[in-house]
């Protein structure tokens, strides 16, 4: 007969183990599968939210796909089936191309230079890390009046200090509107710095002092000891980077009242995926953009990973063996 108090240590832990993955596992079926299946079907019918979901097949996905040829032949983009479509994964791409490489590198510039032995070090951290944890919509809101060509403090710096004559229009100006996106979003780099910073304090000391013996000079020391340990970390930033970007929101639905101007200049993906649902409430054509960006997402993921084996260098480890 079966008693409770006969159970072996091992199958104690093991049942204490399931019940505290429990809640998690129901939370992640009813608040992750659950919805994600639900779009995966929304995506193949006509849904307004009011009406029940009239099956179409491929329809939504044909839409956004239709013209592709003609386009290619004639260079109109009033041939495509969706113009706005194509046009708001230009906006995506052309930030994240922008924005990407930029936190990248500055956040990392950042981390070396605060992983010196400065005075009020951990002050700085502090100062530099703060903005990344406030809100988006503060933060848009504050950049907003810093980059308001008539009232912000931005233009008048860059006309009387710097002698620019016409400094730009910013998030007015549709040439300048994606540029002062990728500027604000500089102001968010702490959260890659603390990584960075982290990853920097791991380096064993032993392999700077091995080269300081060998007569390396700094930047030999930073490109043979320094990034090569990196090359982890920065392959964890480039991911998370990368799908961040692509799911860019919050501040540019703030700074442009959820329109994508002007000119449709700041027309992010996500934004016009936001329009057709909530705005245009035709969900089984935001559930198709949903699914296209989950594949290209993952798409840009495992090409990041493939190519990791050039240039990702674990410690311990043999270029080009695992």
């Amino acid at each position: 007969m079966f008693k409770p108090g006969k159970l072996s240590l091992a199958r104690r832990e093991a049942l204490a183990g399931y019940a505290f993955i429990i809640p998690w596992a129901i939370g992640f079926l009813v608040f992750t599968i659950g919805p994600m299946l639900s779009s995966l079907y929304f995506s193949f019918t006509d849904y307004n939210i009011v009406d029940p979901p009239t099956w179409v097949g491929l329809k939504n996905y044909a839409r956004i796909f239709a013209g592709i040829p003609e386009y290619f032949q004639t260079g109109n983009p009033a041939v495509l089936g969706d113009p706005i479509f194509w046009k708001s994964l230009q906006v995506t791409i052309y930030f994240a191309s922008l924005a990407l490489p930029l936190n990248l590198l500055f956040s990392f510039i950042l981390a070396i230079f605060l992983n010196q032995k400065v005075p009020g070090v951990n002050v700085w951290r502090t100062i530099f890390f703060l903005p990344s944890i406030i809100s988006g919509v503060a933060v848009t809101l504050l950049w907003l009046r810093i980059l308001n060509p008539r009232m912000g403090i931005l233009n008048p710096f860059l006309q009387n200090v710097l002698g620019i004559d016409n400094p730009p229009g910013w998030l007015q100006d549709p040439s300048w509107a994606v540029p002062a996106l990728v500027l604000m979003s500089l102001w968010g780099v702490g959260g890659s710095m603390i990584v960075y910073l982290a990853g920097l304090q791991g380096i064993p000391t032993d392999l700077y002092d091995a080269a300081k013996v060998d007569g390396a000079n700094a930047w030999q020391r930073f490109w043979n000891v320094t990034f090569p340990m990196m090359t982890p970390v920065l392959f964890y930033n480039l991911v998370l980077g990368m799908i961040g970007t692509f799911q860019y929101f919050t501040e540019v639905y703030v700074a442009t009242s959820g329109t994508g101007g002007p000119q449709r200049s700041t027309l992010f993906y996500n934004l016009y995926l936001y329009q057709n649902a909530f705005r245009y409430f035709d969900m089984g054509y935001a559930s198709t953009m949903a699914w296209i960006l989950f594949i290209i997402v993952l798409l840009l993921t495992a090409l990041i990973f493939r190519s990791s084996d050039a240039w990702v260098y674990y410690e311990g480890q043999l270029r080009g063996k695992s």
